[in-house]
Formats: C-alpha cells, sequence, structure tokens
C-alpha cells in the first residue's frame, strides 16, 4: 500500500512528472502534516520560482482541519497510483521487479 510519506521512494523524475499533474493547493495542503524531507522532495524537484510560491503559500495560509490535510495528500497518492497504473512512472519499492532494461 503506497502511503504519502512513500513519495521518497520516486526517483527524481518521476516526482517531477507527479508534480506537473498535481494542483499547488493540493501539495501546500498535504505539505502541512509531514516531515521536512517529504517537503525537501518536493521543493527540490519543482524550479526555484515554484517552490518559493509553495512555501508562501503555506506561510500565509492559516490553520487547517487536519482532515483537509489529509484528504490532499489522498489526492496526491490517487495521482501517483493513476500515473503507475499508466506505466509513466516507477515506485522503487525495492523489489527484483523494478529492474528496468
Amino acid at each position: 500500500m503506497f502511503v504519502f510519506e512513500d513519495v521518497l521512494l520516486l526517483d527524481d523524475r518521476a516526482m517531477q512528472r507527479v508534480i506537473r499533474e498535481l494542483d499547488t493547493k493540493d501539495i501546500a495542503l498535504a505539505l502541512r502534516a509531514t516531515t521536512e524531507e517529504v517537503k525537501q522532495k518536493f521543493f527540490t524537484n519543482m524550479s526555484q520560482r515554484a517552490a518559493e510560491m509553495l512555501r508562501e503559500e503555506m506561510e500565509l495560509a492559516g490553520q487547517v482541519r487536519m482532515k483537509n490535510v489529509e484528504e490532499a495528500q489522498g489526492r496526491i497518492v490517487d495521482v501517483i497510483k493513476r500515473l503507475e497504473e499508466q506505466d509513466e512512472i516507477v515506485i522503487s519499492r525495492g523489489g527484483g521487479d523494478d529492474v528496468l532494461a
């Protein structure tokens, strides 16, 4: 089962592909209740300008319900699963099936 924190399993190319599919508002919401490592995964795979705008949006937003954060994380996970099913990205789970030729 893929959970939001598993974005760390995505290589940079896959992460960039995922980010292109996402709404910035969902990213800003989802990153409110996650580790610094996950936040960095997003920021380093965005343009500097996009990362700055995202940080600004996160700072300006007031308090939000945890339910809303979890829903945004769920929408992101859904996009990742869809892209994997369409063979547009590969999630490196460490198994032998992930070897690419």
